[in-house]
């Protein structure tokens, strides 16, 4: 379930980064120009001023037959608010 979230934090990470370079780094991963339009063009906007974290993963619980855990991952929509420092 983890190593969803790893990749899909990574292209974000890449396109907010921006640059030719990066969008063809996220080619080479995911293959669907369409998807990786997406990426650079709305999600990296949306998480510009988030340092990590883009991702959330819901557990569904265990899927009937073979009895395989199940889950969702979605992009979160909530702003970034930083945690007040511990003194």
């Amino acid at each position: 379930m983890q190593e969803i979230r790893r990749v899909a934090d990574q292209m974000v990470t890449l396109g907010k980064k921006g640059e030719l370079h990066h969008r063809r780094q996220a080619l080479s991963v995911v293959k669907d120009q369409t998807v990786v339009s997406k990426v650079f063009d709305v999600l990296a906007p949306r998480y510009q001023d988030r340092a990590g974290g883009y991702t959330r993963i819901i557990k569904l619980g265990n899927r009937a037959g073979d009895n395989a855990p199940m889950a969702t991952i979605e992009y979160v929509q909530e702003p970034c608010v930083p945690r007040a420092s511990r003194s």
